[in-house]
């Protein structure tokens, strides 16, 4: 396949996704498969939150329409214009995926694709079914994607390089079982914003957006606040009270219950809204329900505190406050050419 066929064959894989919105379902007769592949996506939509309880058919459609979104000519062009991507040795990439997000692994998906390796896929148990659909679908679309897609249960054999992502723990095991494999291993990462009081109501309502999307549970999610000495935090309980109804997903209201509990019962000092919890503490990682936050006294050490954890930093957002932060309400939405931690996943596609 030539690389305008692979990527023709994206972009008619984003106008079949732009047909699930949630709430705007809309049919689209010039979209190829619709017979085929139509209502078995709508009903594996809707299936989702039976494989997973976290898989909401709102995060599922959200997913959906990012990628259908990022599946443009023009972005897959602008994407690849900075890459050789011309006499590819076809290698065999296996990919180790993780589940806590609706089509989390999709993006190293397509880039070993769309650099012209075979792909060997291990999906999560929490996450078995999005992904194989719209590999049948790529398939229907262009029949050669056949012999360059193919999906294991058990153990991973016979490649050449692989991708694998996982929690702190697991990724020590990738780094043992794969040494002697050229590797990308994927640890755990979160997102932080910095604030300086100076955010308008509409900017700390996306902020909400980042933090309660998937409920939290991605790398992309904020989990911590850098706020000025003396900060108040009215402002921002207040714009994020339009996220209030996510209380009633049972799943997240089982977590917010018992983490504030185990806050209280440590003698944690909480502010509290009936939905989050915000706790000063100086970790990255808070528990589903609670964002943590913490004070900086001024914005060139906090400089230095960022730059310094960078390896434990997926993405920044503020009102510009530091260097390389993205736009309140973005986190969730990263162009193709974000890569997670940084790691361009193409150039090191092409080295193998």
């Amino acid at each position: 396949m030539t690389l305008d066929t692979k990527k023709n064959t994206f972009v008619k894989l984003g106008k079949f996704l732009n047909q699930f919105k949630d709430g705007n379902i809309t049919r689209d007769e010039t979209v190829f498969g619709n017979d085929l592949f139509f209502e078995k996506f709508i009903d594996l939509i809707q299936l989702s939150q039976s494989h997973n309880g976290w898989y909401t058919p709102e995060q599922v459609y959200f997913a959906i329409n990012s990628w259908a979104e990022a599946l443009s000519e023009e972005n897959l062009t602008q994407w690849l214009s900075q890459y050789d991507l011309n006499n590819v040795k076809p290698k065999k990439v296996a990919l180790v995926l993780a589940g806590n997000i609706p089509l989390v692994g999709f993006h190293d998906f397509i880039s070993v694709l769309i650099t012209g390796h075979d792909v060997l896929v291990k999906t999560s148990s929490n996450d078995q079914h999005l992904l194989p659909f719209l590999a049948n679908y790529l398939i229907a679309l262009e029949p050669d994607f056949k012999n360059k897609i193919s999906f294991v249960e058990g153990k991973l054999e016979n490649f050449d390089a692989v991708i694998a992502t996982g929690s702190n723990n697991t990724a020590r095991y990738f780094e043992y079982y794969f040494k002697d494999k050229p590797s990308i291993i994927r640890k755990n990462r979160n997102s932080v914003a910095v604030l300086n009081g100076d955010e308008t109501k509409e900017q700390l309502i996306a902020l909400g957006e980042d933090i309660f999307r998937y409920f939290g549970l991605g790398c992309r999610n904020v989990s911590k606040l850098f706020v000025p000495r003396g900060y108040s935090f009215d402002a921002f309980f207040d714009a994020i009270f339009e996220y209030q109804d996510i209380i009633h997903y049972e799943k997240y209201a089982n977590n917010y219950d018992y983490n504030k509990a185990v806050f209280l019962m440590s003698n944690f000092q909480l502010l509290d809204n009936g939905f989050l919890t915000i706790k000063e503490d100086s970790s990255y990682s808070s528990p589903i329900s609670s964002v943590f936050y913490e004070y900086y006294e001024n914005v060139a050490d906090l400089q230095n505190r960022l730059d310094n954890d960078v390896d434990h930093i997926q993405c920044v957002v503020s009102n510009n406050i530091v260097k390389n932060s993205i736009p309140f309400g973005t986190t969730q939405k990263p162009n193709l050419w974000d890569y997670a931690d940084n790691v361009d996943t193409v150039a090191f596609l092409l080295t193998i």
